[in-house]
């Protein structure tokens, strides 16, 4: 392992975000896992309360841990619905959280890292960040905009000695939990139902990969400076953005069809 670095998670409560504060305090790193709620019990890992919605609370929590060498924005809520009537209080909830809350951070620690020369950023995206999907379209929505934002700030700040990864999970257990479900007009019953299995049937016959999958390349793309722009995390991932890069859309749209036996 590299030298022992400082690093702040958001969304550390569970799933993706607990696995990535215990495998990097278990490899020796100072972690300090933040959440919109408080948190215990947690052995090595320093915990704070932290709503990336807030600028105050992300001012006051970076004032409180004091410098930092990476950052984990990895915060985001989900939920589903067609494109017609789905809220759009709902859509600008998931962009404050998984959008704008990652750019606060950011935002927030930048200019000390770039008059220190050096920083990673890492920021935790999804597969529907480069596709999306029927009933998926706000939070894709959100994710593509991430991927947009480090994009341009991988080509901004990588002068200044600062890292920014993109990390691309696909199905992920135990998953995110939905905010909302079953959203929009009563016609759109015959897609849920058909859509329901589309995540498994993607995952192949080795199931679904737990949290600290992704852990283990959040921990790799912080000590690892050589690590790309963009990391997919999982089979199912690695699979669609494949044929995502090999198929023109009408072939691709057919393929996923195909594959998770989409008739809608």
């Amino acid at each position: 392992m590299s030298k022992a670095l400082r690093v702040l998670i958001t969304g550390a409560a569970g799933g993706i975000g607990m696995a990535t504060a215990q495998v990097l305090a278990n490899r020796g790193h100072s972690v300090v896992a933040t959440d919109i709620s408080a948190m215990s019990g947690l052995e090595g890992i320093q915990a704070h309360v932290l709503d990336v919605t807030s600028d105050d609370s992300v001012a006051r929590c970076l004032e409180e841990v004091g410098p930092l060498d990476a950052i984990v924005n990895n915060a985001a809520i989900s939920g589903g619905g067609p494109v017609e009537g789905y809220p759009l209080d709902r859509i600008r909830q998931m962009f404050e959280t998984n959008t704008l809350g990652a750019l606060r951070v950011i935002q927030a620690v930048l200019p000390a890292w770039r008059k220190r020369g050096s920083g990673v950023i890492v920021n935790v995206s999804s597969v529907n960040g480069r596709v999306s999907s029927p009933l998926g379209a706000a939070y894709s929505a959100s994710k593509f905009a991430l991927e947009a934002f480090t994009e341009s700030l991988h080509l901004e700040v990588r002068h200044f000695g600062i890292r920014s990864v993109l990390i691309e999970p696909g199905n992920i257990a135990p998953g995110m939990k939905a905010s909302e479900s079953h959203e929009g007009p009563a016609d759109y019953a015959g897609l849920w139902e058909q859509w329901a299995g589309a995540d498994t049937k993607m995952t192949g016959p080795s199931g679904r990969p737990g949290p600290e999958v992704v852990a283990f390349a959040i921990a790799s793309a912080i000590e690892d400076p050589s690590t790309p722009l963009r990391v997919p995390v999982g089979q199912d991932a690695e699979m669609i953005l494949g044929l995502r890069r090999s198929l023109d859309d009408q072939a691709f749209e057919d393929a996923m069809r195909k594959a998770v036996g989409l008739t809608w």
